[in-house]
């Protein structure tokens, strides 16, 4: 049965004439294309480090004594988790019809600048920071489950020598959550690399956009469509070995620590 499967995915990729492959190799490095995968990989980069840095201020919020910071911290997550990432990122795009210009001053007082609202939330910003902050409200969780893995009698004994509790966290917690977050922050970072071609709603030029305006010009939806695909596939790969790597070396590190206790 198996074998049967195999050799009919075998029979449409090789017989099918419809794949049009050399449409493909046409397309595959051409200057537009390669374009919109850097642009992709701009994309990633930014939104992933925009939604690390809010995740990991709304985990430690989130565990923070501070009744008031815990509180804002899990209904900003809730928010940002309960949004679905293409309606947050249409309501920044569109954020103009609610807010026409952006004013920096203070509130029912005096404003020291504003800016009409269309030249400060572009294409790229709403891409950014739609994608960004839809993506921190699971760091948020995936880092806060992180640093809960850590016995507290840690942080505890090195709050009693004396260290202030933003180096406890960063010398003591954050190494050792790292092997919990790790495998799942690199599923996330594979999760906006492909999330990113949901921008294409905006028309930014990113990969998909770009195939899109080639084939609404010659009509070969499908070998556009797969060139699309294979360098999301060479683009995840690499992230997969990349996240392989660092989950090796984070086990490697605990039990060169291990052995030395």
């Amino acid at each position: 049965m198996v074998g049967f499967v195999l050799l009919t995915i075998a029979d449409l990729l090789i017989n099918n004439k419809g794949w049009q492959w050399d449409v493909v190799g046409q397309h595959l490095f051409s200057e537009s294309v390669l374009d919109g995968v850097v642009r992709t990989i701009q994309l990633t980069v930014l939104a992933e480090l925009l939604g690390i840095t809010v995740g990991i201020a709304l985990a430690v919020m989130r565990l923070s004594p501070n009744p008031v910071l815990a509180w804002t911290s899990a209904t900003v997550t809730w928010v940002f988790r309960g949004i679905p990432a293409l309606v947050l990122l249409l309501f920044i795009y569109y954020f103009s019809a609610l807010v026409p210009r952006l004013s920096i001053g203070i509130p029912f007082g005096p404003s020291w600048g504003d800016w009409e609202t269309n030249k400060v939330i572009t294409q790229m910003t709403a891409a950014v920071v739609g994608l960004g902050l839809a993506q921190a409200g699971y760091v948020a969780e995936i880092v806060r489950g992180g640093i809960l893995s850590v016995p507290p009698g840690q942080t505890r004994a090195a709050l009693a020598l004396g260290m202030p509790p933003l180096r406890v966290m960063r010398h003591i917690v954050f190494p050792q959550a790292m092997r919990v977050v790790v495998p799942p922050l690199g599923n996330e970072v594979i999760s906006m690399l492909k999330a990113t071609s949901l921008v294409s709603v905006i028309a930014y030029a990113e990969l998909l956009t770009t195939v899109q305006v080639i084939y609404s010009r010659t009509f070969e939806q499908i070998p556009l469509l797969l060139v699309a695909v294979i360098w999301y596939g060479f683009l995840t790969t690499i992230l997969t070995v990349v996240q392989s790597y660092i989950e090796r070396r984070l086990a490697k590190s605990q039990k060169i620590s291990r052995s030395a206790r």
